[in-house]
């Protein structure tokens, strides 16, 4: 379907995050080198696969807990991996809501103009969550979900 939207996450989904989560296991956390690093992340290849399979069918979105500063460098990433980067919705400044809510409220946005045929994402509260509301959502379980990962992105809002 032409029109419909696929929407993927990025990181856990096509960008392989586990060489930055070293900043977030050490108290105080650094965010700043955290994100710092995002323009080194491997690629997951079954993510990016499947992002192209669907970007050959369908509109391809990005919905990211990354924050909005991050953008341009998101955005090169993406290209760098030959991926679209033209639809990239980003955590705005100072939104720290669970992952899953902030997604929920996005896709609800996005669900008014057009169908969504599918959802991508890596965190199982996203996906039980968007699920819930009636969702098409596959769970990319290509690598182990992080806990630390699973800590910033549903109780510190943070990507």
């Amino acid at each position: 379907m032409e029109d419909s939207l696929a929407v993927f996450d990025i990181d856990g989904v096509v960008a392989d995050v586990r060489h930055r989560l070293k900043y977030l296991d050490r108290r105080p956390k650094d965010w700043t080198r955290f994100f710092a690093a995002a323009d080194r992340d491997p690629v997951l290849a079954e993510g990016v696969e499947l992002a192209r399979s669907y970007a050959d069918s369908h509109v391809l979105v990005w919905l990211t807990g990354r924050p909005e500063y991050l953008r341009d460098v998101t955005a090169a990433w993406l290209r760098a991996a030959d991926l679209p980067a033209d639809l990239l919705f980003m955590r705005p400044p100072n939104d720290r809501r669970p992952a899953r809510d902030f997604k929920a409220r996005q896709l609800g946005r996005m669900a008014r103009e057009t169908g969504i045929e599918l959802v991508v994402d890596d965190d199982p509260e996203v996906v039980q969550r968007l699920r819930g509301l009636g969702y098409t959502v596959r769970l990319a379980d290509w690598v182990p979900h992080s806990s630390t990962l699973q800590r910033a992105q549903e109780q510190e809002g943070r990507t």
